[in-house]
């Protein structure tokens, strides 16, 4: 019954932007620490943000912050991922993750569900 499907997703020009939005249902979302984590072809899943239950804390990977910016509406029940001067090497399936522990994490291994994820394509 829990579900978190992302969506948001496509092709897109190097510079570029795109919005993901996670939304979910059987679970309300305002009780998990958030994270967005990408896996392109070949390659490691890889942690991209986090967010903290109230909003007020936030999470990024080095080479992605002050491109990406993540943020969420617990009313709505939706998490974002706002994604600005993207680049070829952004090219991955984003997936959204929902914590129950007490503390934000960079972990995928501490996320307790996972969205299906959503492709995102930069071409050059």
């Amino acid at each position: 019954q829990v579900q978190l499907v992302e969506s948001g997703g496509g092709l897109v020009q190097a510079g570029g932007s795109l919005r993901l939005s996670c939304a979910a249902s059987g679970l309300a979302l305002s009780r998990y620490n958030l994270g967005w984590f990408r896996q392109a072809p070949g390659k490691e899943r890889e942690f991209v943000a986090a967010i903290s239950r109230s909003g007020t804390g936030t999470s990024y990977e080095d080479s992605m912050k002050g491109r990406f910016t993540i943020s969420r509406d617990n009313t709505k029940n939706i998490l974002y991922l706002q994604m600005i001067d993207l680049k070829p090497e952004d090219t991955a399936v984003y997936s959204c993750a929902a914590d129950l522990a007490v503390f934000m994490s960079r972990d995928a291994g501490r996320y307790d569900y996972w969205g299906q994820g959503t492709q995102v394509t930069v071409s050059s």
